[in-house]
Parts: C-alpha cells; structure tokens; sequence
C-alpha cells in the first residue's frame, strides 16, 4: 500500500492488526486516495482480501508523508 500511495501521492499509514486485519488512514485528493483505495480492494499479489471498510471523513491534513506503522 505504501508503494501505491507514494505513487498517486497519498499520505497517511497503514498497519497491519493482530487478527490478520489491515488498517489504514489516507489523506490527499479524492480521486488519488480513490485509487488507493480500489487498489486496497485487490491487495498485492500475496493476499487475500475478503472485506473492505471505507469511512470517508473530512480532510484534516494531518500528515506529510505514508509511513508503515508497527
């Protein structure tokens, strides 16, 4: 995901939960974290993705880069 936000220039985190689960926070223009998003919807190659939650919220501008959170 980090690739991807980087490419359309997306920021915000993403990290991986104890029960297998993906979280993430993205913040740019609509369309960019659209494609994040639909990109999310697939995940790479390796995984397997059953359910996607998106709750939209209003642009904060909290962040300057797209980090890996651990």
């Amino acid at each position: 995901m980090r690739e991807e936000a980087n490419k359309q220039g997306v920021y915000g985190w993403v990290r991986n939960n104890p029960d297998g689960s993906v979280e993430a926070v993205l913040e740019g223009e609509f369309e960019k974290v659209l494609k994040v998003v639909c990109w999310a919807n697939q995940g790479p190659p390796a995984a397997k993705v059953e359910k996607l939650v998106v709750i939209w919220e209003d642009y904060k501008g909290e962040f300057s880069d797209f980090s890996i959170r651990y």
